[in-house]
């Protein structure tokens, strides 16, 4: 599409620039004519068309608004010149706005040049195109004449345009109808036949365009002067998409360094020691369940230093045994005390040396069962208490070097 462009000719320069030089010139309205570096839809802009009076040689420099209000528009209907302010060649021969017009209404523009709009995301860049030796540009257009309520009679035009030529499709797929020579004006303005339209409404493919980037401002419409046309640089980073701004950021990233996990030390004592590894406290939880899981193996050295105690207590249980057996006898026979003989053997059949002897000229009493039974049950709750379960000893170090009752009785 062609939505802005630079109009500062002079008068004469309109009908030079479309190559009708010679031919006799009538101008119109010419005194609405401002020239501007900002032309946009609604503004006056001098267009050459035929002269319907005279002998038809001659050509009409004609000040029309920019932005086609067609001729059977409402009365009413207020002017809107930015609807129709472009026709697309494809449809012109279709469309009722414009196909009427192509017989006896077609015009042509001069620009010395155009802007169109680089869509870069929700950016856009504008860029001037023009012609690399400064001539102007001139574009295939159709006017026509609108009658409003008041009675004023309303000349507009609008700009042909075509899909985009091969060095200007990365800007934009639509650009104006250009007319680069003399050939092609005539026939577009002279011919009223339709056969030569393909021919005529082409791209324009020559190499002597040239493009720029300039100010965004000039987007706006009271934004004027030679600066529209400044050329300026446009930054790198403007124009970069989303992952390459990613992988910038991701390059420029700081690597935070790594912490080193503690290492584990063992360490062994020289005296033979079984290795021990340094490990931080444990919580109580823990020592708990470690406790637990160990009592089962000090009840079994419990036990077995238990069973290793039995046989030296064997004599002393039976010694007292025969204590108490005396001291009954003391108190029914006190005179055959010197007569009785008791001798115990400990369970390896040895004699502990314990004896007491009674005289075969003695008479033995007999005692009942019941008798004896009760000093059976004293002895037993006496031998209980003597010998309850001791405490829990202490577990030997590998520096404690005192002799113990278990290392006496294996040396016998």
């Amino acid at each position: 599409m062609c939505g802005r462009g630079r109009c500062t000719l002079r008068p004469d320069d309109f009908v030079r620039a479309s190559h009708l030089n010679g031919r006799p010139t009538r101008h119109l309205n010419m005194d609405r004519y401002r020239s501007s570096y900002n032309v946009a839809p609604g503004f006056n802009v001098p267009v050459v068309r035929q002269d319907d009076e005279g002998d038809g040689n001659g050509v009409v420099l004609h000040c029309m608004k920019w932005g086609l209000v067609p001729s059977f528009t409402k009365k009413n209907e207020k002017a809107d010149h930015f609807k129709m302010f472009n026709a697309r060649s494809e449809s012109i021969r279709e469309k009722a706005s414009f196909r009427r017009l192509i017989p006896k209404n077609r015009c042509l523009v001069s620009f010395e040049g155009f802007y169109e709009w680089k869509k870069d995301g929700s950016r856009k860049q504008p860029y001037y195109i023009h012609f690399k030796d400064g001539r102007p540009l001139v574009f295939a257009a159709l006017f026509d004449s609108w009658k409003s309520s008041e009675g004023e009679v309303l000349y507009t035009f609008t700009i042909i345009t075509t899909k985009s030529s091969s060095s200007l499709e990365w800007l934009h797929d639509r650009m104006p109808v250009i007319l680069g020579n003399k050939e092609s004006t005539d026939c577009w303005l002279n011919d009223s036949s339709s056969a030569n339209l393909d021919k005529l409404l082409k791209p324009y493919e020559e190499t002597d365009l040239a493009w720029y980037p300039v100010t965004p401002a000039m987007g706006k419409l009271s934004f004027d002067g030679p600066d529209c046309i400044k050329e300026i640089k446009v930054k790198m980073e403007e124009t970069k998409t989303i992952s390459q701004f990613f992988l910038k950021k991701d390059a420029c990233a700081i690597k935070e360094p790594k912490l080193e996990e503690p290492q584990i030390k063992v360490e062994s004592d020289e005296a033979g020691v079984p290795e021990r590894v340094k490990e931080e406290p444990e919580s109580p939880l823990t020592l708990g369940k470690a406790r637990f899981k160990d009592e089962p193996i000090e009840d079994s050295q419990q036990k077995s230093a238990i069973e290793k105690q039995e046989s030296p207590t064997t004599c002393e249980n039976a010694r007292m045994k025969g204590e108490l057996l005396e001291q009954e006898n003391e108190k029914k026979e006190p005179g055959n005390q010197d007569d009785c003989q008791y001798t115990t053997e400990n369970d390896d059949g040895d004699n502990m040396g314990c004896k007491s002897s009674i005289s075969p000229n003695t008479p033995h009493e007999k005692r009942d069962h019941a008798q004896f039974s009760v000093h059976t049950n004293q002895f037993a709750k006496e031998s209980e208490r003597q010998h309850t379960s001791p405490a829990k000893k202490r577990s030997k170090g590998a520096d404690d070097k005192q002799p113990t009752i278990f290392s006496y009785f294996g040396r016998s």
